[in-house]
């Protein structure tokens, strides 16, 4: 029993009194990716496209996933893709897309697991930290950035007037 108590106190003291055990990390709600979503299917509605988005966490889980009728049947699969790259590395999925056009640059098609370098995933920020991504497919490359951009703006505008 003592040695326990010996290896306990060993383990607190091995702790700094100062060090953070748990963060507390923003969570992106249902509610706000209903916000991204219904802004980025009013954009893709002005632009007369049929598109799906989808919206992760900061993980790449998503937490809502919308496909407009007759968008593309690919759809899901790459929006999903494209919004996990951005969450992932917190990077809109343009700048890979840009690198990977560049000779040398052919390392982002390796990428382990989803990686999409195409245009259309932008991550969510709030105070500078990723809090989720929303991915857009089923337009160009350049069509679906715009239409996720417009999904971001709803959101940033919300969350500025709830400040």
């Amino acid at each position: 029993m003592r040695a326990l108590t010996l290896l306990g106190a060993a383990l607190l003291l091995a702790v700094p009194a100062t060090a953070q055990l748990v963060k507390d990390k923003p969570t992106l709600t249902l509610a706000a990716a209903r916000i991204v979503t219904d802004a980025a299917q009013a954009e893709a509605d002005k632009r007369g496209l049929k598109v799906t988005i989808v919206v992760v966490d900061p993980a790449g889980v998503p937490i809502a996933l919308r496909r407009m009728d007759d968008a593309p049947p690919a759809g899901p699969d790459i929006a999903t893709g494209k919004a996990q790259t951005a969450a992932r590395f917190g990077s809109p999925t343009a700048l890979y897309e840009q690198r990977l056009q560049k000779e040398g640059q052919l390392r982002y098609l390796t990428f382990p697991g989803a990686m999409v370098a195409s245009e259309g995933g932008i991550p969510l920020k709030r105070d500078g930290k990723t809090i989720g991504a929303v991915g857009v497919s089923g337009g160009t490359s350049q069509e679906d950035g715009l239409i996720a951009a417009a999904g971001v703006a709803a959101l940033e505008a919300a969350l500025a007037s709830a400040k």
